[in-house]
């Protein structure tokens, strides 16, 4: 089928992340128009859920008239500020407390970026700057997970524990370890249940640190539930177990909340649904519902203090950016968690979650489907060549990407990571639009059985 005119401009344009560069010219790009509710819809009128709000983030969905109004009216007000060399603005502030406000831990100060994984990179940054003013300056090192995602810029990136954010890109860089993925369906042995699973990935990180030497280790990064790298569920206890070795070892524990933060879970905050209390946060994405870039770290009362004495030292805090803190980003900051407050999302998300798993099981009985896991509103259907021996299919035949292209014909978008079909629908959603959601992944499961090729099935 040719290009329409806005495809053919497009692939002459722009260059896409995460996308097969090689086919996109033949294919040409779905263009989206407008999106309402739960549903975008593409320039030839056709509507679709978005079943994985955007990128895991349009948590109240599009068209949203209040955070449109909070939009215009700081727009109108002050457009763009900073918060360099003691520059402030009332947006900035408000956000700050908020964060502070339903901290799962003592935060003490706010540091604004654009995004999660300038976030990330911060933390990092702070990390070593940390350890600098404590006089530890071998403590560098940062532990984090095969499968984890972190984010793209160079240090983000080389957090992140998928090897095609590391091909040919020169990465990760030095000081970054990976330690073991926490997911039991794929890395258990046959004869470990999740206790012996937990157990021995523990001790292997014991015996990591132990090998790198404690004092050359800075902090440990997780996201509560891993999201980009397959919507992976780690087992119960396996984080008190890590958090109490961190602990051991003056190790800190980075909480990476940009996917699982502001409600997704059923909580405020992932850790506190897997039930760990971390030292420092990031978060971005559902910050604002997606309606501006923004990200923030939250850091603790002795972590401001040394950052207070190097300034002192060096006479400046020698790290920001331009829109770190946008007034915009800001104020859609303070209008989002004001409506996760006032319209119960935590109580919905807590509310759809039976539902949600009913049809999440549901799915589970299907030929193709090895496991389904998830929490609240996040999910992943692990998509085998095999039930039984959970063998996985031929990366060559990209079967994820052919259900999620068959979802897409049916009205569904959702993302393919691998073959793990990932799950996660703006919190807004209602009962009967999340059985739609499910419906059409079902009708794309078919197809996909339908379509596979000769002998790829084992089971």
């Amino acid at each position: 089928m040719p290009l329409t005119n806005v495809q053919t401009r497009d692939v002459e344009a722009l260059l896409h992340p995460y996308t097969a560069l090689h086919t996109l010219r033949d294919t040409g790009p779905l263009v989206l128009d407008h999106g309402k509710g739960v549903h975008v819809y593409d320039t030839h009128g056709k509507a679709y859920i978005e079943g994985m709000s955007g990128l895991w983030c349009a948590g109240l969905g599009f068209g949203d008239e209040e955070l449109i109004a909070a939009a215009k009216q700081q727009l109108d007000r002050l457009p763009y500020y900073h918060l360099f060399g003691g520059k402030s603005m009332e947006p900035a502030i408000e956000l700050a407390e908020k964060l502070k406000e339903i901290a799962p831990f003592e935060a003490s100060k706010v540091f604004f970026t654009s995004s999660g994984s300038e976030a990330n990179d911060t933390q990092v940054k702070l990390a070593w700057y940390y350890n600098n003013a404590r006089g530890r300056p071998q403590k560098k090192k940062i532990i984090s997970r095969v499968k984890a995602y972190h984010g793209v810029t160079i240090v983000a990136a080389s957090l992140t524990g998928l090897p095609n954010n590391h091909r040919d890109f020169d990465l990760p860089v030095d000081r970054i370890l990976h330690t073991d993925c926490p997911h039991a369906y794929r890395f258990a042995e046959p004869d470990e249940d999740d206790a012996a699973f937990t157990a021995r990935i523990v001790a292997n990180l014991r015996a990591m640190i132990e090998r790198e030497g404690p004092e050359t280790i800075a902090a440990f990064i997780a996201e509560p539930i891993l999201g980009a790298g397959g919507v992976i569920v780690p087992p119960e206890g396996y984080y008190q177990a890590v958090q109490a070795l961190l602990a051991e070892h003056d190790i800190l524990f980075i909480d990476d909340e940009v996917i699982n933060g502001f409600g997704r879970t059923g909580n405020w905050w992932g850790c506190e649904t897997m039930g760990f209390t971390p030292d420092t946060i990031s978060c971005a994405k559902q910050l604002t519902s997606a309606y501006a870039p923004l990200g923030a770290v939250m850091v603790g009362e002795e972590m401001y203090d040394a950052f207070v004495e190097e300034s002192r030292k060096i006479g400046v805090f020698g790290h920001g950016f331009t829109y770190g803190g946008h007034p915009l980003g800001c104020a859609l900051g303070v209008k989002a968690i004001e409506i996760y407050q006032k319209r119960g999302i935590l109580e919905r998300v807590r509310g759809l979650t039976p539902q949600f798993e009913a049809r999440m099981q549901r799915i589970a009985d299907h030929p193709l489907v090895g496991e389904v896991r998830g929490k609240g509103l996040i999910g992943g259907v692990e998509l085998v060549s095999s039930k039984s021996t959970r063998a996985p299919f031929d990366p060559a035949l990209a079967i994820g990407a052919r259900c999620v292209a068959n979802a897409q014909k049916h009205g569904a978008i959702l993302r393919a990571v691998g073959d793990t079909v990932a799950l996660c629908p703006p919190m807004i959603i209602s009962a009967s639009e999340l059985d739609q959601l499910f419906d059409c992944l079902e009708a794309a499961l078919k197809d996909t059985l339908a379509d596979l090729p000769a002998g790829a099935l084992s089971d």
